[in-house]
């Protein structure tokens, strides 16, 4: 086991570093200039210049990267060119709100994927198990902004049962319930697409593992059903459900952006859409950074939890 974590951290750090070095280049390719920005728009060249020089944008690209790999590597994510604060500390006080949102999320796909995906194993090329995968289908197939747009219509300008933006309401108390009437809608428009694709691999791991031999010995043992699914059969077609949703958990921290720009959550997909707008290079890499970090802690974990789902896995 100790092997395979240190091999797994080896992985993990040539991918972060490869994701800092494609989102570094990739903010150099886009047109704009920082220094520009930063200035004003009525700034003199030589007042942009002097930006410039000070941000060290006069230098090589390899030499920018470096310098600010190196820092990184110490914790300094550099400055916002819009706020004029810590990168990393504007990043991490937007962190626990993607975190809460995203978390909401997993749960919503996770509690209504599993539960549609046990029933359509249970009850095979019925009527129930095509509505439920022809729902699951029209969820995977829907784009998250239009389904956020389709509820904030329906059910806050429509019914007016719900708020539609923001984390708390201005004339709201801030507390626990506040926030979680805010937290519905995003987190359904955030985990609609998750909770579709652990329906369908909860219903085709579930439907291979009641053809094993010890489901129909116990079955033929007169084991009830509900006891069988319930203690035996799910929690072995659970494993590769669990591998979907650490990737899709992942994948929820770093695919906030469109859903939090919806519905104005103050988290970091809408702080990396006000920095990509504009033109927030700082800001931008470290977010990304950061989310790129989330991620792949977070199948590290995944992958230790096989072991635990299923003890014939053993790592070497």
């Amino acid at each position: 086991m100790t092997a395979f974590v240190v091999r797994r951290l080896l992985a993990s750090v040539i991918v972060l570093f490869g994701v800092s070095l494609v989102v570094f280049l990739t903010l150099k390719i886009i047109p704009g200039d920082a220094a520009y920005v930063l200035a004003g728009p009525n700034a003199s060249a030589q007042e942009i210049e002097a930006v410039r020089v000070s941000l060290g944008l006069d230098q090589p690209v390899p030499v920018q990267y470096v310098s600010w790999l190196g820092r990184a590597l110490h914790g300094d994510l550099g400055r916002s060119l819009e706020l004029h604060e810590p990168v990393l500390e504007l990043v991490l006080s937007r962190y626990a709100n993607t975190l809460i949102l995203a978390v909401s999320a997993m749960l919503v796909a996770g509690v209504f994927g599993i539960l549609a995906g046990t029933l359509a194993a249970l009850h095979p090329h019925t009527l129930v198990d095509r509505l439920l995968m022809l729902l699951a289908l029209t969820a995977n197939s829907t784009p998250s902004f239009w389904l956020g747009l389709t509820l904030i219509l329906v059910f806050s300008l429509g019914l007016k049962l719900l708020p539609s933006s923001g984390m708390v309401s201005a004339r709201g108390d801030g507390g626990p319930l506040d926030v979680l009437q805010h937290l519905i809608l995003p987190s359904v428009t955030l985990g609609a697409i998750s909770a579709a694709l652990i329906a369908r691999m909860t219903r085709a791991s579930l439907l291979e593992v009641l053809t094993q031999e010890y489901v129909l010995v116990a079955r033929a043992k007169g084991l009830r059903e509900s006891l069988l699914v319930r203690r035996h059969a799910l929690k072995n077609a659970l494993l590769p459900v669990v591998t979907v949703i650490g990737l899709q958990m992942g994948s929820l921290l770093g695919g906030a952006v469109i859903t939090e720009t919806i519905f104005s959550w103050p988290g970091i997909g809408f702080q990396l859409y006000r920095g990509i707008a504009l033109r927030d290079v700082a800001l931008v890499q470290g977010a990304a950074l950061v989310v790129a970090t989330s991620f792949v802690a977070i199948n590290l974990v995944v992958d230790l939890l096989y072991s635990y789902l299923d003890p014939r896995i053993r790592y070497h």
